[in-house]
């Protein structure tokens, strides 16, 4: 491991998992599987109950940078506990309605610019007769 590797693993947990991570991981994690984007996903090994939550820990460790939204549906409803069961271990397929996964935009030229915005194109409405500014004391 090179001297770079070996500081952002130290001092970053922007990049994967720290150091910290890694040995929590090893002592107290089992892997229950991977997604389309390589992140790996583990739970409390034999599903032992942690007695500050009360229940078992799931946790994911990202393949680059931690971004939530680069968790697909399946895997977020299994780390919330809406599903009891990993899509790794049981024949998953998305809602019609889940969409695939699109990064996180903001600050970017892609970023949604709404009509009228301070950074968007076009002119914004005028305000119409239905809006009446508040006055302190009315």
């Amino acid at each position: 491991m090179g001297a770079k590797t070996f500081f952002l693993k130290f001092f970053t947990w922007w990049n994967g998992s720290t150091f910290g991570m890694d040995l929590f991981t090893r002592k107290k994690g089992e892997r229950v599987g991977m997604d389309e984007y390589g992140n790996l996903y583990f739970r409390s090994r034999n599903g032992e109950k942690d007695r500050a939550l009360g229940h078992e820990r799931r946790w994911v460790i990202y393949n680059g940078e931690a971004e939530a939204s680069r968790v697909p549906p399946g895997w977020a409803g299994w780390l919330a506990f809406t599903y009891d069961k990993a899509p790794s271990q049981e024949d998953y397929t998305p809602r019609e309605w889940q969409a695939p996964h699109q990064p996180n935009m903001t600050g970017t030229a892609l970023a949604y610019r709404p009509k009228g915005s301070a950074l968007g194109s076009g002119q914004r409405q005028p305000a119409g007769g239905d809006y009446q500014a508040w006055k302190p004391g009315s």
